[in-house]
C-alpha cells in the first residue's frame, strides 16, 4: 500500500464511494531530455459539481515537491516534452482572448512556469501527437475528410457539420462505431505536421489513399525516424474497413510525401511501430491472425533491407504498446501480463530474452530518458503513482523511489482489506488463480460468518489481477463486509494462449466450472455463510452472471448483478465488435443457429430463477443497451424479482462522479435487499 499499516490510526475509516472520487487519479509520465523531471496530468474530481478537471503537475526525478504547471484549462492531457527540454506541448480545450476552443488543439508551455500558448486552430482539433527530433515540429493526428484540400476547405467542411440541421448518420461502412462514440461521417484520420513557430500545418496524406487505424489512432500507431525525415505507420490496406482486418506498416517521407508500403504480410496484423535511435530497425507489434484470431501480439523487428522477424514467439506472453528502444539498441521496452499480475520488461533482440525492469501489481505506463527510468504503477491496495525504478541495483531486488505523494494523506485516513492470491484445480484439471479481497479487519478465525461476492470480470481475454479499479474498485466492495472473490476463469489473458484460447466456440462452460469450484473452496471456509452468497459481473462477466442464472439451481445465490452483460448474441450484431463475436462464438448465428443457442443466455430462459439487479449505459455500444433491457423485461415478464439501472449519459463504464455514487448505492442496496440471512442476523443482535 501506498501508506503503511502503522500509519493508519483508529479513526481511520472504510473505504467507500465518497472515498474513490476524492483520489486524484495520476496519468502517463513524459520525462524531459536529461530524465531530470517528469510531468503527469493529475485529474480531480468535484462530487458536487459532477465534473473533473485535469492539470499539469511537473516532479522531480532528483528530489523536491511536485509543482502545478498548468491550471487554467478543464483536460490538459498527454503532455510530452520538446526534444530540448525547453517545452512541454500538451491537447486541451480552452479559452484564450475570447476565443474558445471547439475541438481539442494543441498547446505548449514552458516548464519553468508562464501560460500554455495555442500552437494550432484546427477545424477537427488533434487526436494525439509526437515530437520531432528538431524539436521545431509536431506530427499529429487530425480526423478530416479526404476528399478535401487545404485546411480553408476543412473548416469549410467544418461550418457546413454544424449548420447542418439533420440528425442522421449515414454511412455504407461496416466499421462506424467505436465503444461509446459514431466515427465521424466521411471523415479520416490522417497525419498532420506543424511547424511550432509558424503555426503552418500540412497533411501528409492528402491526396492519397493512407489513413491510420479508425480504432483510437493514437500515438502508438506511428512514429518519427531519428533523422525526422521519415514516419512511419500502420494503417489498414484493405477496403471496406473493419475493425478486425489486419494492419500493414508503411512509411512516409516528410519532405516529398511519398509513402511506400514497407510490409505487409498475409495472415499477420502488424501494429505499433518505433525506430530504433540508429534508424537501422522498426520494432512493432506482430499477431498472426491468419491462425487464429486469439494468437498473442508478438515483439518483431524489421530491418532497412526489408527483412523481419517474430522474436518472441517462443514466450508466451502478450506484448502490449507502446514500444520503446533501450537506450542501446540491443533492446525493445514494454509492458506485458502474467499471471493476474503486469510488468515492464526489456527484451533482449540478440538472446531473445526478456526479463522484468519493474514487477506489479500493474505498471501502466512508462518513460525513459537518458537513463532514468519511470514507471506509473498501481496495485489492488493502492491507486497509481509515479516512481522512478533503480536499474543499476541487484537485479533480484526491484528499488522504486517515489516522485510524489498526491493521495498519501487521503489513504492514510482510510482502512483497508488484506488481499489474497490462491490457486486451485479448476476445469481440465489446470491450476486456476483467484484473489480475494477482505474487509478491513476480517478476521477469519472468529466465528462471524461473512458474505461471499463473486466478481466475475469481463472480456473474457483480460484478467482480475492486482490493480487498482477506479470502476468497479474491490476494496470499496470489500469495505462493505463482503469477501470478494476474483477468479481468473479459463479465457483469462496473463495465463499463456492455450489458456485464454481454450473456451473459444463453446463459451460459457469452462469459465461456469471455475467459478463454480472456486464457490465450492469457499463455502468450506469457516467464516463463509451459504446463506449469504451472491454472483455479480460487467461486460462478459454480466453475460456470465444472465448465463449462471439459467444454469445454477435456485439458492445457489441469493442475488446477481448484471452491469452491461450480454444476454442474445443474435441481437449482439448491433455492436461494434459483431465480427470479433462470430470469430469466438465460431459462427455466425444464421449459419449454426444451434452452436450460437447452445452459449445463449436468452435460448435458457424458462430456467431463469434468481432476483436480478441489470444495469446498462444507453451509449454502450459495445454491448448495446437492448441486451440489457432485454435481459431485464424477461425477468419481469417471468416475475423474477428484477431492478433495473438506465443511464441514458454512460457508455460501456459508469464515469461521471453522481452516477457512479448512484450506481454504487443501488448495487449494494440490491445485495443487502436479498441478504435476508444477514438482515435476520443484525436483527437478532440488535435485541440482543
Amino acid at each position: 500500500m501506498a501508506t503503511s499499516k502503522k500509519k493508519q490510526t483508529r479513526e481511520a475509516k472504510p473505504f467507500d464511494v465518497d472515498a474513490l472520487w476524492a483520489l486524484d487519479r495520476l496519468g502517463a509520465p513524459s520525462l524531459s531530455p536529461d530524465g531530470a523531471q517528469a510531468v503527469v496530468p493529475v485529474t480531480r474530481y468535484d462530487m458536487a459539481k459532477n465534473k473533473g478537471a485535469t492539470s499539469l503537475w511537473l516532479l522531480s526525478t532528483l528530489g523536491g515537491e511536485p509543482r502545478a504547471l498548468t491550471a487554467t484549462g478543464e483536460k490538459d492531457g498527454q503532455p510530452r516534452w520538446s526534444p530540448a527540454g525547453d517545452l512541454v506541448a500538451f491537447v486541451a480545450r480552452r479559452e484564450q482572448e475570447d476565443d474558445k476552443d471547439e475541438a481539442p488543439q494543441l498547446y505548449v508551455i514552458p516548464p519553468d512556469g508562464g501560460e500554455g500558448r495555442r500552437v494550432t486552430k484546427l477545424p477537427f482539433g488533434v487526436e494525439s501527437f509526437k515530437w520531432f527530433p528538431d524539436g521545431q515540429r509536431i506530427a499529429f493526428v487530425s480526423w478530416v475528410d479526404p476528399g478535401l484540400k487545404g485546411q480553408a476547405a476543412q473548416a469549410e467542411r467544418r461550418k457546413a457539420d454544424k449548420d447542418r440541421k439533420e440528425s442522421a448518420y449515414v454511412t455504407e461502412e461496416g466499421f462506424y462505431r467505436f465503444w461509446d462514440h459514431s466515427l465521424p461521417m466521411n471523415r479520416v484520420p490522417h497525419l498532420h505536421v506543424l511547424d511550432v513557430a509558424s503555426g503552418e500545418v500540412r497533411d501528409l496524406f492528402e491526396g492519397t489513399d493512407f489513413e491510420l487505424s479508425r480504432a483510437e489512432p493514437d500515438a502508438d500507431t506511428f512514429d518519427i525516424s531519428p533523422d525526422g525525415r521519415r514516419i512511419v505507420f500502420s494503417f489498414d490496406p484493405y477496403t471496406p474497413k473493419t475493425l478486425e482486418h489486419r494492419h500493414a506498416l508503411a512509411e512516409i517521407d516528410v519532405r516529398t510525401g511519398r509513402a511506400q508500403v514497407l510490409l505487409q504480410e498475409p495472415g499477420w496484423d502488424l501494429t505499433a511501430p518505433v525506430y530504433s535511435h540508429a534508424g537501422q530497425h522498426i520494432a512493432f507489434i506482430a499477431r498472426h491472425w491468419g491462425l487464429k484470431h486469439t494468437m498473442p501480439r508478438n515483439l518483431a523487428v524489421l530491418d532497412t533491407h526489408g527483412n523481419w522477424a517474430v522474436l518472441s514467439e517462443e514466450w508466451d506472453q502478450d506484448v502490449a504498446a507502446p514500444l520503446r528502444w533501450d537506450e542501446d539498441d540491443l533492446g525493445v521496452i514494454f509492458c506485458a501480463e502474467d499471471q493476474g499480475r503486469r510488468h515492464l520488461y526489456r527484451f533482449d533482440v540478440k538472446t531473445l530474452h526478456a526479463f522484468p525492469l519493474c514487477e506489479g501489481g500493474h505498471v501502466g505506463a512508462f518513460a525513459l530518458e537518458a537513463g532514468t527510468l519511470v514507471v506509473l504503477h498501481d496495485s489492488a491496495s493502492f491507486p497509481p503513482q509515479v516512481s522512478v525504478v533503480d536499474r543499476e541495483g541487484d537485479a533480484e531486488e526491484q528499488v522504486l523511489h517515489r516522485l510524489e505523494s498526491f493521495n498519501d494523506a487521503a489513504l492514510a485516513s482510510l482502512r483497508f482489506g488484506e488481499v489474497e492470491e490462491l490457486w486451485f484445480e479448476g476445469a481440465l484439471g489446470d491450476l486456476v488463480q483467484m484473489w480475494l479481497y477482505y474487509p478491513p479487519g476480517f478476521d477469519p478465525k472468529k466465528k462471524t460468518k461473512a458474505p461471499l461476492m463473486q466478481l466475475i470480470h469481463g472480456g473474457p481475454h483480460t484478467a482480475m489481477g492486482d490493480i487498482w479499479h477506479w470502476r468497479w474498485n474491490h476494496q470499496a466492495m470489500a469495505a462493505q463486509g463482503y469477501v470478494v472473490a476474483c477468479v481468473n476463469y479459463h479465457g483469462s489473458s496473463s495465463f499463456g494462449n492455450r489458456f485464454s484460447d481454450s473456451i473459444n466456440g463453446h463459451w460459457a462452460e469452462l469459465e461456469l466450472q471455475d467459478i463454480e469450484i472456486a464457490t465450492d473452496l469457499l463455502l468450506k471456509q469457516p467464516w463463509a455463510d451459504p446463506k449469504r452468497v451472491f454472483a455479480t459481473g460487467g461486460s462478459y462477466g454480466g453475460y456470465m452472471v444472465a448465463w449462471m442464472n439459467g444454469h445454477v439451481p435456485a439458492g445457489r445465490y441469493q442475488a446477481y448483478v448484471c452491469h452491461a452483460g450480454c444476454f442474445d448474441w443474435a441481437a449482439m450484431f448491433a455492436s461494434d465488435a459483431y465480427l470479433w463475436t462470430t470469430k469466438e462464438l465460431g459462427t455466425p448465428y444464421w449459419k449454426d443457429p444451434a452452436k450460437v443457442a447452445a452459449q445463449n443466455p436468452m435460448a435458457h430462459a424458462q430456467n431463469f430463477n434468481t432476483p436480478t439487479l441489470v444495469i446498462h449505459g444507453q451509449l454502450d455500444y459495445r454491448v448495446p443497451d437492448a441486451q440489457g433491457l432485454a435481459y431485464y423485461n424477461t425477468l419481469k415478464t417471468q416475475g423474477i424479482d428484477a431492478r433495473l439501472v438506465w443511464f441514458p449519459d454512460e457508455n460501456h463504464w459508469v464515469t461521471k462522479p453522481r452516477n457512479s455514487k448512484l450506481w454504487y448505492g443501488e448495487f449494494f442496496d440490491w445485495l443487502k435487499r436479498h441478504d435476508t440471512a444477514g438482515s435476520r442476523r443484525g436483527a437478532k443482535k440488535k435485541r440482543a
